[in-house]
């Protein structure tokens, strides 16, 4: 798969989202990313509820590379369903 469409949810102050931001970042990988602990309201209530449906312990950094959810900072699982 050619450049999967990739989709990180993140909170601001997590030591192990940071660290996933910055490996996508290393691997130039495009991708769409959303502090969950900056949003308010029915939109953080919304997002949770996403995150629930693929990742029911809702932690966090969780990842969506194309079909495949990753959750937590797994560096060679993230690097694999990229392709890398």
């Amino acid at each position: 798969m050619k450049n999967p469409k990739v989709k990180l949810f993140a909170l601001s102050t997590c030591s192990h989202c940071k660290s996933t931001k910055k490996l996508l970042d290393d691997c130039t990988v495009e991708y769409q990313m959303v502090e969950v602990d900056l949003l308010q309201g029915d939109e953080r209530k919304a997002i949770l509820e996403d995150v629930k449906k693929i990742n029911p312990s809702c932690s966090f950094p969780t990842i969506i590379i194309g079909d495949k959810v990753i959750v937590g900072y797994k560096e060679k699982e993230i690097k694999e369903a990229l392709g890398l």
